[in-house]
């Protein structure tokens, strides 16, 4: 869903519209991070957990969470005229991975959100757009009662291709994650670009 510019009948240039994944594990704050920059109001999948559920899902460091998202989330942000982001929320789930596919059709980017204290739950996302060479940042959702750790230790820690972002962010401020977002639309567009120069090259 990558809209290119184009003139519109009066000489104006039309808007532009990029498709952005948002990605982690189960219970990281993508529904969270997806309601709060959106301008519009986000559409949700959620459902409560079940006792079945409960028993296939890692619940383990979050506890309190009763919801889960079984489709995906959407919702849209204007990061500048002329420039807005359609914003995909992917489920955490093994068992909902298959979605991740028909998601990241057209997809600009994506933005995996990390916690800490369950480290381990993003290294799916980050394999999955590796391996498509979706161009991704790594926002890690400072939870209050995580052990704080710097970019440099998260990129370590999950061994990313260098170059990769790795940003710090609360998922529940506006301002936070529009700053993510903006991280990624930057990063994305310079590895299109440096893809673009070595395909003519």
């Amino acid at each position: 869903m990558v809209s290119e510019h184009s003139d519109t009948p009066n000489g104006e240039t039309a808007p532009l519209a990029l498709k952005i994944l948002v990605a982690g594990g189960f219970g990281v704050g993508k529904t969270t991070l997806v309601g709060a920059v959106s301008e519009i109001r986000p559409l949700r999948t959620e459902e409560l957990l079940s006792e079945v559920g409960q028993s296939v899902d890692d619940t383990g460091g979050v506890d309190q969470k009763v919801t889960t998202t079984v489709a995906m989330d959407f919702g849209r942000i204007t990061i500048r005229s002329g420039l807005s982001l359609y914003l995909f929320g992917t489920p955490g789930q093994d068992r909902f991975w298959f979605l991740w596919d028909e998601l990241s059709q057209g997809a600009l980017g994506a933005v995996v959100l990390a916690d800490t204290r369950r480290l381990g739950d993003c290294f799916p996302a980050v394999d999955y757009f590796e391996h498509r060479r979706i161009p991704f940042v790594v926002a890690v959702n400072c939870f209050a009662d995580a052990r704080t750790y710097g970019a440099h230790e998260v990129s370590r820690a999950l061994d990313l291709d260098q170059g990769t972002p790795v940003v710090l962010c609360d998922a529940r401020d506006r301002d936070s994650g529009k700053e993510v977002l903006i991280r990624l639309v930057e990063y994305a567009g310079r590895m299109h670009t440096a893809r673009l120069l070595d395909s003519v090259g």
